[in-house]
C-alpha cells in the first residue's frame, strides 16, 4: 500500500460545501433533539427522578447538576447546537457541545443508544474540521478565515465514520438468530396493522425479506454510495429504508440524521447553495503529520472496539459482554424478569428487595437483562443496607431472560453473591450462565 499516495489524495482540495452542509444539518437536528427532551419530559425522568445512576466504569464521579441544573444544561446544549448550525464561535461551540453531550451520555448506561454514541463521535470530529470557514457567522466576522477549499481528509473522516456504522451493523447481523428471521418475525407480527403492507407482516417471505434486505443494505450501502453510477439509486434506497424504520420502530432522530448525512457522499460542489467561488483552488494542502497519526489512531480504535466481544465466550446478545459501542443495532428482543434478594448473615433472614424503592420504572426495565448493571446495583444495594444497619449482607439476583422468542431461563448464577464480584472487562464473567436453549422453530 502506497501511504504517500493516500496522503497526497487526502491533501487534495475539495469544495468546503460538504462539511458546511454537515455542520448545518448536525446543528439543526441536535437542536431538535434537545427540544424533544423538554417536550417529552425526559430531563426529569432520566436525570432528576433517579436516586441511583448506572455510570460507566471510570466515570463514577459524574453526577447530575443539582436543582434545575439539568434543565439549564439542555438549554445550553440547544444553544450550542444553534451556534454550530450558524457557525458562530464554532471552535468553542463544538468543544463545549462535545463535552456537554458526552456528560449526558456518560451519566447513566440506562440511556445508552447507538445513535447517541454516534453523535458523541461526530461532535468530537467536528471540533477538528474547518466547517466554519464559509457560510457562517464566523466567516462574516473574521473574513480572513474564509475559504472555499479544504483538504479532502476533512470530508472523508465523516464519510468513513458513517461507513463504519453501516458495515459493522451489517456484520453484527450475520448471526444465527437474524438469519432465521428473529427478532424481525416478532416485531413485524406486532405491526400487522401497518398501512398497506402490514397484512403480509406475518408471512414468512416478508420476515425474511426484511431480515436479509436489512443485512445486505448495511453491508453494501457504503461502497454503493462511493461509486458514481450507484450513488443516486443507493441514496434513494437508503432514504426509503430510514423512512420505513422511522414509521415501524421508535428510534428517535437516527433515521432523519442518517438521511441528512447521506448527502455528504455526493460531490461536495453539488451541496453548494450559496455564492460561487471567490478564492482560487489551491494545488494541494500540507497537513501536518500529527493529523494523520491522530486519524490513524482514531480509526484503529473504531475498527477494533466493535470486535471486542470475541474476547468472551457465548452469544453477545445474551451475555451483553461487548455489546455497547459495537453498532449492534436492533438485533435482539428479550422477555425478562428479575428479583433481588438480600441475605442478612446476622439474622439469617433472606428478603426480596422492592426495586421501586431504589430505581425508576425505566431503570427497572433496563436492568433486567444487563449483567454489568445487575452487578452495579448489587454493590449499591449492599452499601445501602450497610448504611441502614445491616453490616454483613449478601446480594443475590435471579434474572430470567428469553432471547428472541426462546423460553425464559436463568441469566445469572443465583448462588453467587453479586455484591462480592466485579464485572471483568477482558474475560468471561463466570457468574453469567451460558445460553443452551436453541431458537424455536
Amino acid at each position: 500500500m502506497d501511504f504517500q499516495k493516500i496522503k497526497d489524495q487526502l491533501n487534495q482540495p475539495i469544495d468546503i460545501a460538504g462539511i458546511v452542509f454537515f455542520r448545518i444539518a448536525f446543528g439543526l437536528i441536535l437542536m431538535w433533539e434537545t427540544f424533544r427532551y423538554f417536550d417529552h419530559n425526559w430531563i426529569e425522568r432520566y436525570f432528576i427522578e433517579p436516586d441511583f445512576f448506572f455510570t460507566y466504569e471510570g466515570f463514577g464521579w459524574l453526577t447530575p447538576w443539582p436543582g434545575d441544573g439539568m434543565y439549564t444544561h439542555f438549554y445550553v446544549l440547544g444553544l450550542l447546537a444553534f451556534f454550530i448550525a450558524i457557525g458562530f464561535l464554532y471552535r468553542i461551540s463544538t468543544v463545549l457541545f462535545f463535552l456537554g453531550f458526552s456528560y449526558i451520555f456518560l451519566l447513566d448506561k440506562t440511556n445508552y443508544l447507538n445513535h447517541f454514541y454516534l453523535i458523541t463521535l461526530l461532535s468530537f470530529i467536528l471540533i477538528f474540521l474547518p466547517a466554519n470557514r464559509a457560510y457562517s457567522v464566523d466567516a462574516k466576522i473574521f473574513p480572513k478565515i474564509r475559504t472555499d477549499w479544504v483538504p479532502s481528509w476533512t470530508l472523508w473522516w465523516l464519510r468513513l465514520q458513517l461507513g463504519i456504522v453501516y458495515i459493522y451493523g451489517g456484520i453484527a447481523k450475520i448471526n444465527g438468530d437474524w438469519l432465521r428471521g428473529e427478532p424481525m418475525r416478532k416485531w413485524l407480527a406486532a405491526r400487522d396493522d401497518f398501512g398497506i403492507i402490514g397484512r403480509w407482516f406475518t408471512e414468512e417471505w416478508m420476515v425474511y425479506l426484511f431480515s436479509y434486505s436489512g443485512l445486505l443494505l448495511d453491508l453494501f450501502i457504503f461502497p454503493l454510495l462511493l461509486f458514481k453510477k450507484t450513488r443516486f439509486p443507493a441514496a434513494i434506497v437508503l432514504t426509503s429504508f430510514h423512512l420505513l424504520n422511522d414509521k415501524l420502530f421508535t428510534i428517535g432522530i437516527f433515521p432523519w440524521f442518517m438521511i441528512a448525512a447521506t448527502a455528504i457522499f455526493f460531490p461536495p460542489e453539488k451541496l453548494r447553495f450559496w455564492d460561487q467561488f471567490n478564492l482560487k483552488k489551491p494545488t494541494s494542502f500540507h497537513t501536518p503529520k500529527w493529523v494523520f497519526w491522530g486519524l490513524s489512531i482514531y480509526f484503529f480504535i473504531q475498527l477494533t472496539v466493535p470486535f471486542r466481544h470475541f474476547l468472551f465466550d457465548g452469544n453477545v446478545s445474551w451475555t451483553e459482554e461487548g455489546h455497547r459501542f459495537s453498532w449492534h443495532m436492533k438485533l435482539r428482543s428479550k422477555s425478562t424478569k428479575i428479583a433481588f434478594y438480600v441475605l442478612d448473615h446476622q439474622t439469617k433472614l433472606r428478603t426480596e428487595v422492592d426495586l421501586s424503592d431504589y430505581l425508576t420504572k425505566r431503570q427497572r426495565s433496563k436492568i433486567k437483562s444487563k449483567p454489568d448493571m445487575i452487578v452495579q446495583f448489587a454493590h449499591y444495594l449492599a452499601e445501602q443496607k450497610k448504611q441502614e444497619g445491616q453490616k454483613n449482607v449478601s446480594v443475590f439476583a435471579r434474572s430470567q431472560c428469553g432471547l428472541n422468542g426462546r423460553p425464559r431461563t436463568d441469566l445469572i448464577n443465583t448462588t453467587v453473591d453479586l455484591s462480592k464480584v466485579d464485572y471483568p472487562f477482558y474475560k468471561k464473567a463466570d457468574w453469567i450462565l451460558p445460553l443452551n436453549i436453541p431458537l424455536k422453530q
